[in-house]
């Protein structure tokens, strides 16, 4: 693994995910990595230094200077300034909504924090709380803040939480941290190969609209399409994110992000953007029909049956793969629920695309509004390559890695 041999400082904060660092430990440590563990005042509520020492090999460290008499050598006094360079990498996991405002804005009122602001290695902060603070607009906004510091994010996972509410929250397991890291290295070599690039990828939904009130539309909610931008952003490249309707924030900083609504609007978007594009990814789940007519004002509810003329909208991915020039790439994607390979070449060669990526209803764990897929990209000369159930961001690596083999 691509953490033996590394020097891991593992930040432990206030949160009852806590509990899940002690694994953390032993899966970092039995990969072959150092572990220096650096625990909050609060964290030692949840789970005891000792535990962690006895894992990590290392005594816990936690507290600055005390008082004027302490001095490098006393058990009490900790240098927040070597322990920055020491690192290879800053993993803050759990990392509380406090820590997160906390680094966010730069105070320095503990050692976690100091080491933090001093570190010159990559730092990756695992977030853990509630589903209501987690989406709360100062915890989006802070994590908004620490990424574009170059910092990174482990998402949060969707699940049943401490306070018996299901949502995103969950502190990410520690196999999903540790191969986190395990891509973060194995692709720094990668980091810089799409640079010059100009990449242009659809995520999300369509709304076509019924009248003023309602629309027709799926329930893409574009995790795949913005986790793919921001693997795209992380080698290099330069992204155009032609988005329709979602709840997601920009994934990366510099990425240029178009916001459309219907099919026709994405179509419009995409086609001033793929002159200039070398790769072009169609994630997203554009509408194939729409209202014919569609009301000025709201349709009132009379007739017991009502009918509606839909018309077929434009095939995106059929009009690029149409105009592709040499050397353009293009990737679309297919989801489905019968005879899926099959239905996944036909599109393949039909729209003239380089990789159809396949991912269907019936694996559990994939599609629509998952924190994770399961997919199959088949490329032009139909050879299949096929991946287990991961998360969308570990998915959207895997993708990018077929792109610059291609390359």
């Amino acid at each position: 693994m691509s953490v033996a041999g590394k020097r891991i400082l593992l930040g432990v904060t206030g949160s009852i995910s806590a509990y899940k660092s002690a694994l953390l430990v032993r899966l970092l440590v039995k990969a072959g990595a150092e572990v220096q563990v650096v625990m909050t005042e609060s964290a030692q509520m949840f789970i005891t230094p000792l535990t962690l020492a006895t894992l990590s090999k290392r005594p816990v460290l936690s507290a600055f200077v005390t008082s004027q008499h302490d001095r490098p050598g006393d058990s009490s006094w900790n240098n927040h300034v070597e322990l920055g360079l020491w690192a290879d990498a800053i993993v803050i996991a759990p990392a509380s909504a406090h820590t997160l405002a906390r680094c966010a804005t730069g105070f320095c009122d503990d050692l976690l924090s100091a080491v933090y602001l001093s570190a010159r290695c990559p730092v990756f902060f695992a977030p853990a709380m509630d589903v209501d603070m987690y989406h709360h607009p100062t915890t989006v906004e802070n994590l908004r803040r620490l990424e574009s510091f170059g910092n990174h994010i482990i998402r949060a996972e969707y699940g049943e939480l401490a306070s018996g509410l299901v949502g995103e929250g969950r502190l990410a397991e520690p196999e999903a941290i540790i191969q986190t890291l395990d891509a973060f290295w194995t692709g720094s070599r990668d980091q810089h190969l799409l640079a010059g690039k100009h990449v242009l990828i659809t995520a999300g939904p369509t709304q076509e609209s019924i009248d003023p009130v309602r629309y027709i539309s799926n329930h893409s909610t574009g995790k795949m399409g913005y986790a793919i931008a921001r693997a795209f952003a992380k080698a290099g490249a330069g992204v155009t994110l032609v988005s329709g309707p979602t709840a997601l924030n920009l994934p990366a900083p510099g990425i240029r992000r178009v916001d459309v609504r219907s099919a026709q609007e994405m179509f419009e978007a995409t086609q001033v953007a793929f002159a200039d594009a070398d790769i072009v990814v169609l994630s997203a789940a554009v509408a194939d029909y729409t209202p014919a007519y569609p009301a000025d004002r709201k349709i009132k509810k009379k007739e017991a049956v009502f009918s509606l003329e839909l018309t077929q909208t434009i095939d995106i991915a059929a009009t690029l793969g149409a105009q592709k020039r040499p050397g353009q790439l293009l990737m679309g994607f297919a989801l489905e629920t019968d005879n899926e390979r099959e239905n996944a070449l036909k599109k393949l060669h039909v729209k003239n695309l380089d990789w159809i990526v396949l991912n269907s209803l019936r694996d559990l764990g994939a599609g629509f509004g998952h924190d994770t897929n399961k997919i199959t990209v088949i490329d032009k000369e139909e050879q299949a390559h096929e991946f287990a159930l991961k998360s969308k961001d570990e998915v959207a690596q895997d993708l990018v890695s077929l792109v610059l083999k291609s390359l």
